[in-house]
């Protein structure tokens, strides 16, 4: 059985003190769980957020990295950089890193290659856009964000990919999936990996949703046949919201 993940993108937020003071607080509040926790911070805060949970059952995870090993490629992080702080899980591919950044399939395709290289393991997140789930072509989206950046992999390599769906018109907006879309989308991108490699790894690789995942509604979702937990986002930064996601996730 695929164990649940719950993992908390913090993006652009908290400084060292405040970092610290939430991670502090993470400890106290969230009982240790049968579900993974994972908290990816900001690069500056990493070392100090790695060293604070040496031993603990929180991992801490990269919210991005570069496809070179080093380089002059000014203000990035390798992969080798990450593991020499004791960080071993890198985020890719999110949404805002594409909407902002101008990150595409290729590029993400040489992101996930180098993580692997390096032994990282990788949450990947894919996703359509308001405009395309209107239009009927959410599927069709998902199915070549996902070929394009991952079907190039052998089948041992997905061991260390953990797929993360953002339905993009729910992040940010208060607006969420219904369970029943969560659903349908997670049992299609099964089906996608079922048909491209075999059903035994389809059944094997956890999918996250991503988007707006609040203490409301989590249970709900993580109940889901396909749902394996959730990328959050606004609620992993409040430490009272993290911890109720992640009991729902325990109790899904």
């Amino acid at each position: 059985m695929r164990k649940k993940i719950v993992a908390g993108n913090w993006k652009m937020n908290k400084n060292s003190e405040e970092t610290a003071h939430l991670i502090a607080q993470l400890r106290t509040e969230i009982p240790q769980s049968d579900a993974e926790v994972i908290i990816a911070p900001t690069f500056v805060n990493l070392a100090e957020a790695a060293t604070q949970l040496k031993g603990s059952f929180i991992e801490v995870a990269a919210q991005n990295m570069h496809f070179a090993e080093n380089g002059a490629y000014t203000g990035e992080i390798s992969a080798d950089m990450l593991k020499s702080v004791g960080v071993r899980t890198v985020i890719l591919g999110h949404s805002e890193r594409r909407a902002y950044f101008g990150e595409d399939d290729a590029l993400l395709a040489k992101k996930v290659d180098a993580a692997l290289k390096a032994g990282m393991r990788i949450i990947f997140c894919f996703g359509e856009e308001l405009d395309e789930r209107k239009k009927g072509e959410h599927f069709k989206v998902v199915e070549r964000q996902l070929k394009n950046a991952l079907f190039h992999l052998d089948g041992p390599s997905w061991e260390h990919i953990v797929l993360a769906y953002e339905p993009v018109w729910a992040i940010g907006t208060g607006e969420t999936a219904s369970p029943e879309q969560a659903q349908e989308m997670h049992a299609f991108i099964r089906k996608t990996l079922s048909d491209g490699y075999n059903k035994q790894l389809a059944e094997e690789v956890p999918i996250l949703y991503g988007g707006s995942v609040k203490p409301g509604n989590a249970g709900e979702i993580f109940s889901k046949a396909d749902v394996d937990g959730g990328l959050i986002g606004g609620a992993s930064l409040v430490a009272a919201d993290f911890a109720a996601i992640v009991a729902a996730a325990q109790q899904a």
